[in-house]
């Protein structure tokens, strides 16, 4: 009994040591090719987020009245917005700014212990492009971490090779590579905190821990945190939390994420007087940004628009999702101790909820935006449903094709857009909605016509850590992007 119990000891040992190799592997692997592009694909959602963290590191502050002060074409931007106390912040939510300039900060202590040591000068945060440089670097390394930890997740259902399967269709084969491994959004860190709550809830309940239902909780938190839009999410699995292992204890497991959710409400009713900070005045500008009437528009039109609209819909641009189809059949046997039950209901209640959202689209980018955060969820799913796949030849052929044509258009926009122009010509995409359903004049073509971005490897340069003597401040003039 002993030695039976000391030898699966030694092969758990070796299948995580093994596991963990693999996926450090994939954290190294995707970190090098969201970068290989050489630049940032700035947004102007992205400005007041990246420029917040650099003036976290290097001043201590949220606040962006030095920026502004220095370039005050941005105080006119609608994400820049005044606080009650008349500074100006960030109008987004301010944990990716928290994330980033803690980045940023360790780049720049690194560089002068480098310096100290003369072995150079070291990182300036008060570099021409370094509020860009950290913004990209925070970006790919939160997504990256996403996908080593969707390989875990799957890890514990699927052989290491079909795991790795499932990591690059997630990492790779959506716009995970093309758009949130990018810049500052809101999504790197959504992303981020949904995997890592994945990684401690795609389990059955009997391998579940209470530290597991505690750190789960505080990712979700922090997801809410970043895009309070997720709320269905964060509800649908705080719920499973409570009730999977059918312990009445386990209703204090959700702790951790209602203490971010009122640290959150609390330092935006403090800046803006509401506990959702500055979304309303956003979303008040909706007619004059995008063409649409309020916030809410026809849930067939966007759900229909979210799928398969040839310049932005999922199955489109991430054929690949499709292979969480598989594992229908296993959501269904599983009963509500299992986890797929949960994953698939969060995923069809956020999705019904950017479905109704007017400006389903996203404004301004590449493909499919809000699809994203709903991406995690999928992952123990995909994973649960790749082996139907494997089983017979054909069905690995068209899961295969998937992948490739998925990963095809992900490296399109990191490597050309927005340099196509889809989204202002021939008119604004915002105000002329019938061009989201135009197939003789599909996004991804026109990249394809139009080659690589000029702006590709221009961020490796001495701008990027050295300071000149007049600064320049990113006017994110490449994309437009709207919440």
């Amino acid at each position: 009994m002993l030695r039976a119990s000391q030898a699966t000891a030694a092969a758990r040992t070796r299948w995580y040591s093994g596991s963990s190799a693999v996926a450090c592997a994939i954290f190294v692997l995707t970190f090098v090719i969201y970068n290989a592009n050489g630049r940032e694909i700035s947004s102007w959602d992205s400005q007041p987020t990246k420029y917040a963290a650099i003036e976290l590191a290097n001043y201590h502050t949220l606040t962006l009245d030095r920026v502004v002060m220095v370039t005050p074409a941005l105080a006119a931007r609608y994400g820049f917005a005044t606080d009650l106390q008349g500074h100006v912040r960030s109008g987004y939510p301010v944990l990716p700014s928290i994330v980033d300039g803690g980045v940023a900060l360790l780049l720049h202590q690194t560089g002068r212990a480098v310096a100290a040591a003369h072995l150079g000068d070291g990182f300036d945060l008060t570099a021409p492009a370094a509020a860009t440089l950290v913004a990209k670097l925070t970006a790919s390394l939160l997504t990256a971490f996403a996908a080593a930890l969707a390989f875990v997740v799957a890890r514990r259902r699927l052989t290491s090779a079909l795991a790795l399967a499932v990591a690059i269709g997630f990492g790779l084969g959506t716009n995970l590579w093309a758009q949130a491994s990018q810049t500052l959004w809101q999504t790197e860190t959504v992303v981020a905190a949904l995997c890592g709550a994945a990684a401690c809830l795609a389990a059955p309940a009997a391998q579940l821990t209470t530290r597991r239902l505690w750190f789960a909780s505080l990712c979700l938190g922090l997801a809410g945190a970043a895009r309070p839009q997720i709320a269905p999410v964060v509800a649908v699995l705080s719920l499973s939390i409570v009730v999977r292992r059918r312990r009445w204890p386990d209703m204090f497991a959700i702790l951790p994420g209602v203490a971010v959710a009122a640290i959150t409400v609390y330092a935006n009713a403090r800046w803006f007087g509401d506990p959702l900070g500055a979304v309303y005045r956003l979303e008040q500008m909706h007619g004059q940004l995008h063409g649409v009437v309020g916030s809410l528009g026809s849930p067939l039109t966007g759900a229909f628009g979210l799928l398969f609209s040839p310049s932005r819909g999922l199955l489109v641009f991430s054929p690949v999702v499709l292979v969480a189809l598989g594992g229908t059949g296993a959501l269904l046997r599983e009963g509500w101790d299992g986890d797929l039950r949960w994953w698939g209901i969060a995923a069809v209640v956020q999705f019904a909820v950017y479905a109704s959202y007017s400006v389903w689209w996203g404004g301004h980018t590449y493909g499919p935006r809000y699809c994203l955060d709903i991406l995690p969820l999928l992952v123990p799913i995909a994973a649960a449903g790749l082996p139907w796949f494997a089983e017979r030849p054909w069905r690995a052929t068209l899961a295969a094709a998937a992948l490739a044509w998925s990963i095809l258009l992900a490296a399109t926009g990191a490597f050309v857009y927005p340099f196509e122009q889809w989204n202002n010509v021939p008119v604004g995409v915002d105000l002329n909605h019938d061009r989201l359903w135009d197939w003789r004049d599909a996004q991804f073509v026109r990249c394809w016509h139009a080659g690589w971005s000029p702006s590709n490897f221009k961020l490796l340069t001495i701008d990027a850590v050295r300071r000149r003597a007049v600064p320049i401040v990113d006017t994110g003039r490449e994309s437009r992007s709207r919440d």
